[in-house]
């Protein structure tokens, strides 16, 4: 298995990981966003009418309305990423990430704009008579590339599982476990139950519900964040300047943070941004393709405005909430993760400022120090071995060695900085100390700092429960639409059994290697999909072209 995830982990270090595919990503949308002239400031307040209804005609063709299309996409991207991914991005890249979120949500929006707009354009309808679209029709019926439509069908079904289901759950189970102690198993069966019957009453019913689910789970979030936020009202001018600061001259060290070079918060901020709204992946365009239009870019218009809602707000709103908050800089006493440990060769004092800029330079990768290699001694949860202990990006205080509830004793082997944690009689050794935090545990902490106090904390698995389950309902669509593609309707009851299934399973199982396996998928999803709308650049703009005058003309 660990083999499995080194040889995934490499893939993914080289497509979805590497910096020529953000910059690929971003370079779409800057060339689009030129070549069409600015569309997401020019049909802005035109998607905000088209997607009210005021369009809407019965007899359009289409299974679903623009507003239920609209929130069927929106329940896909608002995930675990807007909370515990903007938490994480600002841990590793500092403050000015979220300037690079908003900046590849702005081109975002043009890229899914022309995505959707193609995949409306060449959809089809089943033998069942239901709608089905995406950019593997667009792939097949007009740039006639069956193997390329193929290629980007079966990466949608394993990232429906990758990303959609096994994940999410886990997230969800895991957040309610450690909220209220509900068991894993119990939150997993539950949920797999409701699943099953709104996916599959297919698109209609999980429309019906993504319409209702989506505005409510967003003001939920959004009055809970902005509570926090205007609680912490003194700290809103000084946390944009420090942002436009680090944008310029990268994040200072502060509160225990090692800090992070510019390229590093144009590399988080990007990658959060561009993963959160899904932009060029194809996925939403999926969900468009239902819509009830005769027009296929005002249906693009409608999805412009999905990076602008979830990353341009729902992300923006949630760094906000972190930076005005000062959680993201202090540190808290927690469980230690052991990916998020490292030990260094010799001893290093944070009190010292050439050794803090040492260690800094060291996370940074900008020169690297030597790690521990060999045993290290433990007497009643102390290191008595000459190292230093780095978790999260921080260095540890008050570390504790535990077995069980006891601390421990003896000797533990460490190999290039990692902490070997065996299971001795029964009894796992973990690591508690003081550390900085990141994902969720660190939004969590951020939403006590508001006017909800301690209660705040609860707004996060609640919200985790909504966004997660959203996801999973909107990612069962995008693969049985996939499998429809490639073996027709009669099958997509068997996926959609196997997909319940492995919701489930997953609530109560370790899913580290199907967030990896996620990003390969993800990155097969993409690269077919940015081929496929440059090659077609120039039908996108007569299109649009063509739309806008008749709107202008029917004034």
């Amino acid at each position: 298995m660990q083999e499995i995830g080194s040889f995934l982990s490499l893939i993914d270090s080289y497509i979805g990981g590497s910096q020529w595919f953000v910059l690929l990503l971003l370079g779409t949308g800057f060339f689009f966003t030129l070549y069409l002239k600015f569309p997401q400031v020019r049909f802005f307040g035109h998607a905000i009418k088209v997607v009210s209804g005021k369009y809407d005609h019965h007899l359009d063709k289409g299974d679903t309305s623009h507003f239920q299309s609209l929130a069927t996409a929106l329940s896909g991207t608002v995930g675990t990423g807007n909370i515990a991914g903007v938490a994480l991005a600002i841990h590793l890249g500092g403050p000015a990430a979220l300037f690079w979120m908003f900046v590849s949500a702005f081109l975002g929006m043009t890229t899914k704009m022309v995505e959707v707009t193609l995949s409306h354009k060449y959809r089809e309808t089943t033998e069942k008579g239901y709608i089905s679209g995406g950019p593997m029709y667009y792939m097949k019926n007009r740039l006639h590339m069956r193997w390329l439509a193929a290629i980007f069908a079966l990466a949608t079904i394993c990232s429906s599982f990758g990303t959609g289901c096994l994940p999410q759950i886990n997230s969800i189970s895991n957040a309610m476990f450690a909220a209220f102690d509900i068991p894993l198993y119990v939150t997993g069966a539950l949920l797999s139950v409701l699943l099953g019957l709104i996916i599959i009453g297919g698109i209609t019913r999980i429309a019906k519900v993504t319409e209702k689910l989506v505005p409510f789970m967003a003001v939920f979030y959004f009055l809970g964040a902005l509570s926090v936020v205007i609680y912490n009202y003194e700290n809103i001018i000084p946390s944009l300047v420090m942002l436009f600061d680090n944008v310029l001259n990268g994040s200072a060290a502060a509160g225990g943070f090692l800090g992070a070079g510019v390229a590093l918060a144009f590399n988080r901020g990007v990658n959060r941004g561009l993963f959160s709204n899904e932009a060029g992946q194809g996925s939403a365009a999926i969900a468009h393709a239902a819509a009830k239009t005769k027009e296929p870019v005002s249906e693009g218009m409608v999805a412009l405005l999905e990076p602008f809602i979830d990353t341009i707000i729902i992300c923006m709103l949630t760094g906000m909430v972190l930076l005005t908050s000062g959680t993201w800089m202090e540190k808290y006493e927690n469980k230690f993760q052991q990916a998020d440990m490292v030990l260094l060769a010799g001893t290093y004092n944070e009190a010292d400022p050439a050794q803090k800029l040492a260690v800094g330079q060291h996370i940074k990768g900008e020169k690297l120090l030597p790690l521990y290699d060999g045993k290290i001694v433990v007497k009643e949860g102390k290191l008595t071995t000459p190292a230093t202990l780095i978790h999260a990006r921080s260095f540890a205080e008050g570390v504790r060695f535990m077995q069980g509830k006891a601390l421990f004793t003896g000797e533990l082997t460490v190999k290039k900085g990692k902490i070997e944690l065996p299971v001795l009689k029964s009894y796992p050794i973990t690591v508690y100390g003081k550390s900085l935090l990141h994902s969720a545990p660190l939004s969590t902490e951020a939403f006590k700092r508001g006017f909800f106090g301690e209660w705040g904390q609860f707004i996060i698995p609640f919200s985790l429960l909504m966004f997660a389950f959203s996801t999973a309902i909107a990612w069962s669509y995008y693969g049985d639409r996939a499998v429809t593609f490639l073996w027709g309707s009669r099958y997509v009851p068997v996926y959609h059994v196997i997909y319940v299934l492995g919701f489930f399973l997953a609530s109560f199982t370790d899913t580290t290697l199907i967030w990896i396996f996620s990003g390969v998928t993800i990155a097969l999803m993409t690269l077919p999909n940015l081929l496929g709308i440059l090659l077609l650049h120039k039908e996108v703009k007569q299109s649009v072209n063509e739309y806008w005058k008749k709107q202008q003309t029917e004034k």
